[in-house]
C-alpha cells in the first residue's frame, strides 16, 4: 500500500513537471504554428505622443545616463516627454533631475511612499497616447523605442513588451541569464499565439486609456501589462526593442529580489484572479494558471519526486536514477551556495542548480509572506556596482 501511493505521488509529481517545463511549451508551440495572431494595421502618419516614465528611488549615479539614453531614441523628440517620479530620493538626484538641460524632463519629487503610489502619480500626471515604462538603470538601444511603438499600429493591440539582456556577462549570473533566455523565447512563441503572459519592467509600454491604478503590495509590471489584457486587447512582445541593465550585486541580492518580486507575484495573481477564467480569457487563463502558478508552486512536486523516488528504489534502474540523478543536482546547487564568490562556485556547473533551487526556494518564503500578509512595498535596488560614472 505504501509503495503504491509512493508510486502515485512520485508519477504525479514527475507528470506535473513534465507538463510545466515540456508540455506547456510544445503547446504554445503548436497554437502559434496552427493559428498564429499577425500583427495588422499601417504605421501612423503622425507619431504617437508618449509619455516616458521613470520611477525611481535614490538612482543619482544612473539618472543622467538615462536621460542621455532616453532624449537619444530615434523618435521625434517634440513627441517625447519624460517624467522621473523620485520616491523620496535624498541622494541628490532629484538636484540632477531638476538641473537637467532638456524642456522634455519633468521632475515629481514625492515622499518616500514605495513604488506603485509613485508610479500611480506619474501616469496621472502624463499626457501622452502611448506611456512606456523603464527603470533607472535599464538603457535603450537608440532604434527600441521605435520598434517598442510599432506594433501600436494595430488598434487590438494595448500593450507591448521589450527584449531585456544584461550589460555584462559574468559566470555568477549565468543562471539569471538562463532564465531570461528561457523566458524570451517563450513571449516570443506566446505573442505569435496571441499574448505574451506579463511584460516586464525594464521596458514596456501600454495605451494610456488601460492603465489602472495599481494597488499596494503587487508587481507593478505584471499588475499594469495585464490590464491589457483585461480590457480584452493584445500583450504582445517586440524582441527588437532592446534595453539593458546590470546584474544583482551577489546571490545574497538577487534572492532578496526574488523573494520581493514573487511576493508581489503571488499578490499580482490574486489580484488578477479574474483572468484565470477560461469561459472570460480563453487561452491566456491557461497560460497564467501554467506559468505564474504551476511553475512557481513547482517546489511541491520537487520535493515530491525528491522523498518518493528513494522508497521506489528497489523496483527499477528508473527510480534509482531518479534519486542518484536528484541528489546529485541538489547536491550541486548546495556546492554552489558554499563557495558562492570563488571561482568554483561561479561556474556554471555549480550556479545553475544553485539558482534554480534558490528560486524554488524564494518561492517558499514569498508564498509564506502572501500567508502572513507581508508585502514589501518599499524597494531597495540590489545591482552590481556600475562601470561607469555619471555626472551632470
Amino acid at each position: 500500500m505504501r509503495r503504491t501511493l509512493s508510486w502515485w505521488l512520485f508519477w504525479g509529481a514527475v507528470t506535473t513537471a513534465a507538463y510545466t517545463y515540456v508540455g506547456f511549451p510544445m503547446l504554445l508551440v503548436l497554437r502559434a504554428v496552427l493559428w498564429p495572431q499577425r500583427l495588422r494595421g499601417l504605421p501612423q502618419s503622425t507619431p504617437l505622443s508618449v509619455s516616458f516614465i521613470i520611477v525611481a528611488h535614490n538612482e543619482a549615479t544612473y539618472i543622467c545616463r538615462k536621460l542621455d539614453n532616453a532624449l537619444a531614441v530615434n523618435y521625434p523628440r517634440e513627441r517625447i516627454e519624460i517624467i522621473v517620479a523620485s520616491d523620496g530620493s535624498d541622494d541628490g538626484m532629484n538636484a540632477l533631475v531638476a538641473a537637467y538641460p532638456s524642456s522634455a524632463v519633468r521632475l515629481l519629487e514625492l515622499p518616500r511612499r514605495g513604488k506603485n503610489p509613485t508610479l500611480n502619480v506619474a501616469v496621472t500626471a502624463a499626457s501622452g497616447d502611448i506611456v512606456v515604462f523603464s527603470d533607472a538603470d535599464s538603457m535603450l538601444r537608440p532604434d527600441s523605442l521605435t520598434h517598442l511603438l510599432a506594433p501600436f499600429a494595430d488598434p487590438a493591440v494595448g500593450g507591448v513588451g521589450g527584449d531585456y539582456h544584461y550589460e555584462t556577462a559574468s559566470a555568477s549570473g549565468a543562471g539569471e541569464r538562463s532564465y531570461w533566455s528561457f523566458d524570451r523565447l517563450l513571449k516570443r512563441i506566446e505573442s505569435r499565439g496571441g499574448n505574451m503572459i506579463s511584460a516586464t519592467g525594464q521596458l514596456y509600454a501600454i495605451r494610456r486609456e488601460l492603465f489602472q491604478p495599481i494597488p499596494a503590495g503587487v508587481t507593478d509590471d505584471f499588475y499594469t501589462s495585464v490590464r491589457v489584457i483585461a480590457a480584452h486587447r493584445r500583450l504582445v512582445f517586440a524582441p527588437q526593442a532592446l534595453v539593458s541593465g546590470p546584474e544583482a550585486s551577489s546571490e545574497g541580492a538577487e534572492f532578496r529580489r526574488k523573494v520581493r518580486v514573487l511576493t508581489g507575484g503571488f499578490k499580482s495573481v490574486w489580484e488578477s484572479r479574474q483572468l484565470l477564467n477560461p469561459r472570460h480569457y480563453g487561452f491566456y487563463a491557461l497560460q497564467l494558471f501554467t506559468h505564474k502558478l504551476l511553475r512557481r508552486l513547482m517546489i511541491g512536486p520537487i520535493v515530491v519526486a525528491a522523498l518518493t523516488a528513494p522508497l521506489l528504489w528497489g523496483r527499477g534502474w528508473l527510480y534509482r536514477g531518479a534519486t542518484v540523478g536528484q541528489l546529485a543536482f541538489h547536491s550541486l546547487a548546495l556546492a554552489g551556495f558554499l563557495l558562492r564568490g570563488t571561482p568554483a562556485g561561479r561556474t556554471k556547473l555549480l550556479s545553475l542548480p544553485l539558482f534554480f533551487d534558490m528560486v524554488y526556494i524564494a518561492a517558499v518564503v514569498a508564498l509564506v509572506n502572501l500567508l502572513r500578509g507581508k508585502s514589501q512595498d518599499m524597494w531597495v535596488t540590489q545591482r552590481a556596482k556600475p562601470t561607469v560614472k555619471v555626472s551632470l
